[in-house]
């Protein structure tokens, strides 16, 4: 069984490899992975992998400001990730996530960023449901 209902699915995947994307470009001067990492483990996410659909709904914008303010998250210095890399594994995230309905907390810590950051290069052409199951249940 899926984390929710399918109609939900693109919007959530593209929303949020918008939204890791988005943080990448904006500050180049945080740390993308720490970002991933907290927001993962957030409760803005936990509310997406719940189907709330007043969070499941938001472009990456308003998820952005949803997020910074609920969280109080304010980034970390170091280096941001670059090129489609960011967007690539928010858009991973969300749809492991939604296809092995296992808590976004959980998938980080078994699924580091680093790792699909390494990963990326070879996964990234390929369609998202063969990636992901490429990688596979863990």
């Amino acid at each position: 069984m899926r984390a929710y209902a399918e109609a939900y699915l693109s919007e959530v995947v593209e929303s949020q490899g918008k939204l890791f994307d988005f943080y990448a470009q904006k500050f180049p001067e945080k740390d993308t992975e720490d970002f991933i990492q907290i927001y993962m483990k957030s409760k803005t996410r936990k509310s997406i992998d719940e189907a709330k659909a007043y969070v499941a709904t938001m472009d990456a914008q308003e998820l952005w400001r949803y997020f910074s303010s609920t969280e109080k998250y304010e980034g970390k210095q170091g280096i941001a990730l670059e090129g489609f890399m960011p967007d690539w594994i928010g858009e991973f995230y969300a749809y492991y996530q939604w296809y092995y309905n296992m808590p976004s907390s959980e998938i980080v810590e078994r699924i580091p960023v680093r790792f699909l950051a390494k990963a990326y290069y070879g996964l990234h052409d390929l369609e998202l449901e063969l990636a992901v199951k490429k990688v596979g249940e863990i």
